[in-house]
């Protein structure tokens, strides 16, 4: 505990626990979060901290106090309707009156805001563990149905879970059971009800309860695990279902609200402003804010509906690395600490030599080092371009017209090295991801046969598997120079670092170092990836109809811009010139100024759309820059052009 939280809890902590039962939602929340800390050493913290901001907020307001005095000052009249008349002598000392309030309102705000965040901190941590523990519920369950089958015992399966990283917060759950009975001497039905009481997801309380039920009355565990893991696939079927439907009345919402919507207002305000010319305020947060920020909200929204695309994970050696904590003479966290320090610089060492040998390379395997170049390339472009025309800028609005070109050359340089790298490292992951179950059959098919697993691998290395077979070559390699097969298996899910090759890597490391006999482990890894990949396939061939969607409302959107800047002004400009009837209604209007903001207008949308297009159909961001760059192209190509 650090120095504030001691001296929080001396001095508060007496006072929290008198309102003990005020606190027990808290207490609950902080163990579901998993926040090692006591609920009055928490509270007592949290009050602290807001005692803190209060004063930071008192020193803000006194801070905007002077400068409000010296800038406009505070009027005369301002008490002089609020209060009732015998109190006008306040308007004398009015400065300090305003100046106590805007100190207290801000201190009081500051501190109550600060004490609620930290006391809903707990709440949110324990939701965020729960929705990531369902995700990987399932795929747990397999686990754990896969080593049953392998002939592990119950414990020993918790105890392998608990290891297994691949499985993230549900691994975390099984450590504790582990745990409570290694460290706490507890048996196996109270270590498992303990954690079943505290885990934030009635998902896992089910599984673990009903477990105990099993062993309780000498029931096959084994079964039980199976008809669970098929329990819980049908139920990830059933919710991705209601994702999409959702997902489709958030796509016409969208449309709707930001596309037809500021269309519509874009075409109203420009018949009525070559009528009477006003102020273009609404005009300029419709398309500067309106379209950003809420293209930006939707794709929030659909990111938290989304199922959560899991990461591969890197495959530690635990067992080594616990060996090597244990022959340490030092302090475990100091030599912990050293240690990863060491790894972590060794990391980026080896990481720099290959991007050094292979540039495209470590592009291609991580994407987004992309912008290391293209952004300080576009920037030097931009200065370039910029200063070769200076001369054509005379004033706001020409530089505008001026750089809008090399504003959208900019961006394209920008982005486009890093949407092709992703693309090409999304397919290469599509590839792999639809190749691991025939990878697996064929595993389990030769296992089946006689073969050792060493054996299968060599047999598989010399067939051809696509994207999937160099990587088997590389492990198969690896085997031959000597590396354990454990080993080598990891390095290649360390290589392709993906959820599902994490997860089967995990599965038969796991099942081949308990007990060698991986057929069946390897049958229901199998059906577990084949089932992965159905459900990501049937998501995609529905999600892709909301694409099309999206560039069907912008090509709308494009054309009927184009068409008003093409015929609509430049005919209202003429009547204007030419005085002929009806003329004397136009008032002078800026017909450039209007060209350029639907410009600004086009390409904002597009590329605003294509993020969402990417978003909704392939459930990342980054997939909709392809679409963002074909979009905002084709706004510049149609205004450059024809316009």
């Amino acid at each position: 505990m650090d120095a504030i939280g001691r001296f929080a809890f001396r001095v508060l902590g007496p006072r929290v626990r008198k309102n003990e039962e005020k606190y027990h939602a808290l207490e609950k929340n902080l163990r579901q979060a998993r926040i090692a800390t006591p609920y009055d050493m928490y509270v007592a913290r949290a009050m602290l901290y807001s005692l803190i901001t209060g004063l930071v907020g008192a020193l803000v307001g006194l801070a905007i106090f002077f400068a409000f005095m010296y800038t406009i000052g505070v009027p005369k009249g301002i008490f002089k309707f609020t209060v009732p008349p015998y109190l006008w002598w306040t308007l004398d000392y009015r400065e300090t009156i305003f100046a106590i309030f805007l100190v207290a309102s801000l201190a009081i705000l500051f501190g109550f805001i600060s004490y609620l965040i930290m006391l809903a901190i707990p709440g949110f941590k324990a939701g965020e563990r729960k929705t990531k523990i369902d995700i990987r519920l399932p795929h747990a369950a397999t686990f754990m149905y896969a080593l049953s089958k392998g002939g592990l015992n119950i414990i020993d399966i918790f105890r392998s879970l608990s290891e297994s990283s691949a499985y993230g917060e549900v691994a975390k759950e099984a450590g504790m059971i582990i745990r409570n009975m290694d460290y706490f001497g507890q048996d196996l039905r109270t270590a498992i009800q303990n954690v079943s009481e505290t885990s934030p997801s009635e998902n896992f309380q089910d599984l673990v309860d009903n477990l105990l039920s099993v062993i309780d009355s000498g029931g096959s565990i084994t079964t039980y695990l199976s008809d669970k893991s098929e329990q819980y696939l049908e139920r990830a079927v059933r919710s991705q279902r209601g994702f999409l439907e959702a997902l489709g009345l958030i796509a016409e919402s969208y449309v709707t609200a930001f596309v037809a919507g500021p269309l519509f207002i874009m075409v109203m305000y420009t018949v009525m402003a070559t009528m009477s010319p006003g102020p273009m305020t609404i005009l300029y947060i419709i398309i500067y804010a309106v379209i950003p920020i809420g293209s930006a909200m939707f794709i929030v929204l659909i990111s938290m509906m989304s199922p959560e695309i899991e990461k591969g994970v890197t495959l530690f050696e635990i067992k080594e690395m616990e060996e090597y904590r244990a022959q340490s003479t030092e302090e475990p966290r100091e030599e912990e600490e050293r240690l990863f320090k060491r790894l972590e610089k060794g990391r980026k060492t080896i990481e720099f030599k290959k991007f050094l040998e292979n540039p495209l390379r470590s592009l291609y395997e991580k994407p987004l080092r992309a912008l290391y170049i293209s952004v300080p390339v576009g920037i030097v472009f931009f200065i370039i371009e910029l200063f070769l025309h200076m001369g054509q800028m005379r004033d706001i609005s020409t530089a505008i017209s001026v750089i809008d070109d090399y504003i959208v050359f900019t961006l394209l340089i920008v982005l486009l090295p890093l949407a092709v790298f992703f693309e090409l490292s999304a397919r290469r992951e599509k590839k792999i991801a639809d190749e691991m179950p025939d990878f697996l059959k064929k595993l389990a098919s030769a296992n089946e046969s006689g073969l050792t697993l060493t054996q299968s691998i060599e047999l598989i290395a010399k067939s051809s598997l696509g994207a999937l077979g160099t990587e088997i070559r590389k492990m198969w390699r690896d085997v031959q120079w000597g590396m354990e097969i454990e080993k080598a298996f990891k390095r290649f899910g360390n290589r392709i670092k993906t959820s599902s090759v994490s997860r089967i890597v995990t599965l038969i490391t796991k099942a081949n170092r308990a007990s060698g006999e991986t057929k069946d482990v390897l049958a229901v890894g199998a059906r577990d990836a084949a089932s992965h990949q159905v459900l990501k396939e049937e998501r995609f061939g529905q999600m892709i109809i909301y694409v099309v969607i999206v560039y069907m409302a912008f090509f709308v959107f494009l054309f009927i811009i184009a068409t008003m800047t093409r015929t609509f002004l430049p005919v209202m400009a003429g009547a204007e010139r030419t005085g002929v009837s009806g003329a004397e209604f136009m008032r002078a209007f800026d017909i450039a100024l209007f060209n350029r903001i639907f410009f600004h207008a086009c390409v904002i949308q597009g590329f605003c759309s294509g993020l969402i297009a990417g978003q909704m159909g392939e459930g990342n961001v980054l997939s909709g820059l392809k679409h963002s760059i074909i979009m905002v192209s084709l706004a510049y190509l149609v205004f450059t052009l024809f316009i």
